[in-house]
């Protein structure tokens, strides 16, 4: 993946009404993207803190007059199997902790097993995922997030129809015909993974796989299927005192310099005080 100088303003977009922004990135170049990204933000936030492991990428940023308002932040990731170390491309999650304001997150980027038939293998990626981040600390007063938020290439895909008459379906703006072929969303149905958590509405085309440099869907001899690999979910612990409401979930397709589309997502929170 290249990035330019326009990919990455289009990345964090142009209205920073925001107090914390989180990128995730998988699959990323080793140069210096958190200069790059903080030369974008300068304006408005600066670099709280970030998580990598080789090309899985993690940065929180918040607004310049946030820095009173952190009482913690930790860092921490978990590689899962594979041989993709080897290459570059590990497989796996980085994570950052921080409490803003009293309250309590979790931000983790991932990159979970490629291929259709691997449905078994992410949704225990995932467990193991969930249950090694920060299992380590040694704080005994620490407690748990008020609020987690997954984003990454999670690679689910499309189960059960195959490429042409997929992309028919999107062609003809129907893609929500697609939906109940998901598979993270019939995996989450049954109770398999990611108990708890919401998700926006997929109104948006597969973000995977493009042809690089394009908006056409994979021309190689593979003509993979396309599927919403790159997904956004958050869940807000019961009894938090928190309401969280999803502004906006959607792919960024101006940036064609990856095989994915990017997605982001607006969640805005709101403490109820008693």
């Amino acid at each position: 993946m290249k990035f330019s100088p326009e990919d990455l303003r289009e990345l964090v977009g142009r209205d920073r009404k925001f107090d914390i922004l989180a990128i995730g990135l998988q699959e990323a170049p080793k140069h210096n993207i958190a200069g790059l990204l903080q030369e974008s933000l300068a304006e408005t936030h600066s670099l709280l803190g970030e998580a990598t492991m080789q090309s899985l990428q993690l940065f929180l940023f918040g607004a310049k007059s946030s820095q009173t308002y952190i009482k913690e932040l930790r860092v921490d990731k978990q590689a899962i199997g594979g041989c993709g170390g080897l290459i570059g491309r590990k497989k796996g999650a980085v994570a950052i902790y921080i409490n803003f304001s009293g309250i309590r997150m979790v931000f983790i980027s991932c990159h979970l097993s490629a291929h259709e038939h691997k449905v078994e293998e992410r949704n225990s990626e995932c467990k193991h995922i969930s249950h090694s981040l920060f299992s380590k600390d040694d704080n005994s007063h620490s407690r748990p997030s008020h609020v987690s938020v997954w984003l990454g290439d999670l690679n689910y895909r499309l189960q059960d129809i195959s490429t042409q008459p997929a992309r028919s379906l999107i062609r003809k703006n129907l893609q929500s015909i697609l939906v109940e072929k998901d598979q993270l969303l019939q995996e989450a149905e049954r109770g398999e993974v990611f108990n708890g958590y919401c998700e926006g509405t997929l109104s948006f085309k597969p973000t995977y796989k493009y042809n690089v440099g394009s908006n056409s869907y994979d021309t190689s001899y593979k003509i993979r299927v396309p599927s919403w690999t790159d997904r956004i979910l958050f869940k807000v612990e019961n009894n938090s005192g928190i309401d969280a409401v999803l502004h906006s979930y959607e792919s960024i397709d101006h940036i064609k310099s990856s095989d994915h589309k990017p997605v982001k997502a607006h969640l805005c929170l709101k403490v109820n005080h008693v």
